[in-house]
């Protein structure tokens, strides 16, 4: 029978409700045939109970329930829920619970050979139709929980790919049982976890060499790829770099045992014994020298291949990256470029052509301006023989020079004498002969 194991109820969260009497013999009592009869009261003692198997599923870390554990996880004064069946059947009709043999055929039918009786408890014929259609939740038919199992699958996944673990696309299932030992309660748990992500095409599991392995998926791919000759062999070299590492590891500690007891010995005049500890020191410290240069060579095959997955990885992107600039040039070629280029400059000589033909066109307009300004001065020199010449630039008003050199305005009485106005009257016509020069 699957793994399933109660913890004790002070590690497990109780509502406050729990200790309201009136309020837990109505949560106790057995379900309406007839919904209709009270839907409040129905769906109130529906939702408790729905809502305290999730709670006890997070806290106790386990992804599974049936009825026998949950009529001991909430007994109260040596009494069980009576209407736990009726959830259980509505949680299944709603599709959040399923049996655990469904769920693992549901994934993979090769799954079941692989869990050794842990999934099974009777056989697949069994199914839901049986269930909802009145027949009754035996005692030890044990479901799994689909909401609960996607966040355990997802954390699985997680601690994966932060872990050192993360370096191997293939791992045993004996190492993910160590790796997953805080966030799975049990064997089961881990195997729906497992199933729930290769569901997801995030993990496949199989044999090999009756040792159950999962290889990962990858970071950066959508789903995980099949399992390859490649695949093993990369397995098996890691296996054998790591099986050789603790040989050499124990070979060390075997030639330090050697060294202090061999010191001992000489501590106490046993200079014999204490050769011959020395001796096997030397021939465990020469196998060890030859465990590590194996161990050595392995590692260079491995960072061979690794060094060949991505060059193959960059080869690929060579390969897309041609295609997508083949696509891209597929209408482009020399000749049209030609023929581009040639147009360009056509059009460029031409609006070369109209810009000066607009600028000569502009210039004439002006020169005919300046003719017309001759011919008229002309005609006003006709018009007014006695006038003096105008001059080219036309009368200009005199500058602030000339209304410098002026005398100020008197602001006071004038008591001038006749020679005074006399010399001011001559200053003022040569003044008056400056301005007409």
């Amino acid at each position: 029978s699957p793994l399933q194991q109660t913890p004790p109820r002070s590690k497990m969260t109780l509502p406050p409700e729990w200790k309201d009497d009136e309020r837990m013999n109505f949560m106790f009592s057995e379900f309406k045939e007839n919904r209709d009869v009270n839907v409040t009261d129905w769906d109130s003692k529906m939702d408790f109970w729905t809502s305290l198997i999730m709670r006890s599923c997070r806290q106790r870390g386990s992804v599974c329930i049936n009825l026998k554990d949950l009529n001991e996880t909430f007994r109260r004064e040596d009494r069980s829920p009576l209407g736990l069946p009726t959830v259980i059947q509505s949680m299944a009709r709603g599709g959040k619970i399923q049996r655990e043999s469904e769920f693992a055929a549901s994934v993979d039918c090769g799954w079941v050979s692989w869990s050794v009786g842990l999934l099974l408890v009777k056989p697949l014929k069994w199914t839901f139709s049986t269930l909802l259609g009145g027949g009754g939740v035996p005692l030890e038919d044990s479901f799994v929980v689909i909401e609960i199992v996607k966040e355990k699958a997802a954390e699985l996944l997680q601690l994966y790919r932060s872990s050192d673990l993360s370096n191997c696309s293939i791992v045993s299932f004996q190492e993910l049982c160590g790796l997953s030992s805080d966030i799975c309660a049990d064997e089961s748990t881990l195997c729906m976890a497992l199933l729930q992500l290769q569901k997801d095409k995030q993990v496949i599991v199989c044999l090999h060499e009756g040792e159950k392995i999962v290889k990962f998926c990858q970071a950066g791919q959508e789903r995980v790829s099949p399992l390859n000759d490649v695949d093993i062999g990369i397995y098996q070299l890691q296996r054998s770099e790591k099986l050789l590492g603790e040989r050499v590891e124990k070979l060390g500690q075997e030639a330090a045992r050697c060294k202090e007891e061999a010191r001992n010995l000489l501590r106490e005049g046993k200079k014999s014994q204490a050769l011959r500890c020395l001796r096997s020191r030397k021939r465990v410290e020469k196998r060890a020298d030859n465990l590590f240069a194996k161990m050595e060579s392995i590692r260079g095959i491995l960072d061979r291949i690794a060094m060949s997955q991505t060059d193959k990885m960059v080869m690929q992107a060579y390969q897309t990256g041609v295609a997508a600039l083949r696509l891209s040039l597929k209408d482009v070629s020399v000749e049209r470029a030609e023929s581009l280029v040639d147009q360009i400059q056509e059009l460029c000589d031409t609006q070369d052509e109209v810009n000066r033909t607009i600028s000569s066109g502009v210039t004439a307009a002006d020169e005919d301006m300046d003719a017309l300004e001759e011919e008229l001065k002309s005609l006003m020199d006709e018009a007014n023989p006695d006038t003096a010449p105008v001059p080219a630039g036309g009368v200009r008003a005199p500058s602030e020079q000339i209304f410098s050199s002026l005398p100020d305005v008197p602001r006071g009485p004038l008591n001038v004498v006749p020679d005074v106005l006399e010399a001011k009257l001559e200053q003022l016509t040569l003044s008056d002969k400056g301005l007409q020069l």
